[in-house]
């Protein structure tokens, strides 16, 4: 079997495997640094305000080269820029680990940043050269259950770390995962058709820099940094967020996939990804002030009661990867974000006084609703882009759940600073809103437009997955 219908057996396993280990490394350090950011400030000599470079380093370089390494994925290969990437991430982990002064730390942290890009911006794309079409929803499936378990369980991870060696050990210990994960990839990850347009180096840079900005100003906002500076910022980014749609409109293959986001279904997923990681982001941050602050439970027992959570997205994610092969995204979403509002808004109504099973039903009911809807949600946006354009499919998907969970942090920090007692309660309502209006654009992608089909029917470079995604999406939508 060829790479263009998958990969043949046991080689599917063996890369599977190599992207599982990758984006486990990648998404667990978006999140492992911030528990130990105390402990590396007090080490380091530095105050806490600069310490944050440690964490914000690592996310900026990921913002700004998503999109340009998914672009140069198009052109290079897959393979080429996720096993580069994961040997960049690997050496800067060591570097992080050997640091000794807070700017060696961040320059580091931003090295290993674009190597966690390289990661993120291809994965999904080699899951259609991995996996044959028909099975495409459970090789994704498997992805969006190693991303969700890694981001939620990074700071029980860092935790257990710390209690036991001091923070060096948090990025050594990615070496030898890291360099395994290089072997296997190298062995088993196919080989893809490049593109035959050259990179384009000016668009790469204006989309940096909107995105950069964009992603800046959310973050700063949050943190405290004047109301009209970020007026100013925001002015900034739509000023460079037109320049860059001008420049790329009419680009057969363009840095921003605004050829992509003409497809209807794409579109309605990348909305619905948003939302759901804001949703996902606003209940993670605020969960563990609530359990401690109001609930008056220790670190130890609250990480016991989020633990649900990522252990209830591994069931449901591989669930749903293979249902998403048979149903469409917009009903599978819909369902399963419809869940996870309920059980955001359980939350926000919990009793005075709660039992642990009280919360541990609802903790639960919100992974196993997140797991519901991210695997078909991921399939629909990736099948609806051409092949030749699944870099650029694969590196909007990152991107939109990085702007998701970026603006879900930033409204909790708002939260906090305003409403100190009632933030995390508040949080969990707004998370559980956000939650429903993804579960209403989800539910949109059942319906397709006279104009959407005609649109669809005269694009000749479509591949058959885009196509046999939309008629599905018709088909289930059908009375």
């Amino acid at each position: 079997m060829s790479s263009e219908d998958g990969l043949p057996l046991p080689a599917r396993y063996w890369a599977i495997l190599a992207i599982a280990l990758g984006i486990m490394l990648a998404v667990i350090d978006s999140a492992i640094a911030n528990v130990a950011l105390p402990t590396i400030a007090t080490d380091l000599k530095t105050n806490p305000a600069n310490s944050v470079w440690v964490v914000n380093g690592y996310q900026l370089a990921i913002t700004i080269s998503l999109l340009p390494l998914s672009s140069l994925g198009d052109i290079a290969g897959y393979r080429r820029v996720y096993i580069a990437g994961l040997a960049l991430f690997t050496v800067a982990s060591l570097g992080c680990a050997f640091a000794t002064t807070l700017p060696m730390l961040a320059m580091a942290r931003v090295i290993q940043g674009f190597g966690a890009a390289g990661i993120m911006s291809v994965n999904t794309a080699l899951l259609r050269f991995i996996y044959p079409q028909k099975l495409l929803g459970r090789g994704i499936g498997i992805n969006a259950m190693v991303v969700a378990v890694s981001s939620a369980v990074g700071p029980t991870i860092a935790s257990g770390i710390l209690s036991i060696a001091n923070w060096p050990w948090l990025f050594a210990v990615n070496v030898p995962i890291g360099i395994a994960a290089v072997a296997v990839g190298f062995y088993s990850l196919p080989h893809t058709k490049r593109a035959p347009h050259s990179f384009d180096l000016w668009g790469a840079l204006l989309s940096a820099a909107t995105f950069g900005l964009l992603i800046g100003s959310i973050d700063g906002l949050g943190h405290g940094q004047a109301f009209g500076l970020f007026l100013v910022e925001v002015a900034a980014t739509i000023g460079l967020g037109y320049l860059l749609v001008v420049r790329e409109t009419g680009k057969a293959a363009p840095m921003l996939p605004v050829d992509l986001l003409r497809i209807p279904i794409f579109t309605l997923s990348v909305c619905t990804s948003i939302a759901s990681f804001a949703a996902q982001m606003l209940a993670m941050v605020s969960l563990p002030f609530l359990f401690q602050m109001d609930l008056h439970y220790n670190a130890v027992e609250t990480g016991l009661l989020i633990t649900p959570w990522p252990v209830a997205i591994g069931f449901a994610a591989p669930l749903a990867g293979r249902l998403s092969d048979r149903y469409s995204a917009g009903i599978l979403g819909g369902v399963g974000l419809f869940l996870f509002a309920m059980g955001l808004l359980s939350l926000a109504m919990l009793p005075a006084d709660p039992s642990h099973f009280d919360i541990i039903w609802r903790v639960a009911l919100c992974g196993f609703g997140f797991g519901i809807f991210q695997s078909p949600n991921n399939r629909a946006m990736l099948s609806a882009a051409p092949k030749s354009r699944s870099g650029g499919a694969s590196g909007m998907l990152g991107t939109a759940r990085l702007l998701g969970q970026t603006t879900g942090a930033a409204v909790v920090a708002l939260l906090f600073a305003r409403l100190p007692q009632q933030g995390p309660t508040v949080a969990l309502f707004l998370a559980s809103g956000c939650a429903l209006v993804a579960t209403f654009v989800s539910l949109a992608r059942l319906y397709e437009s006279p104009a959407a089909a005609a649109t669809r029917a005269s694009n000749p470079e479509a591949d058959s997955g885009m196509h046999a995604d939309m008629l599905r999406e018709r088909k289930n939508s059908t009375p």
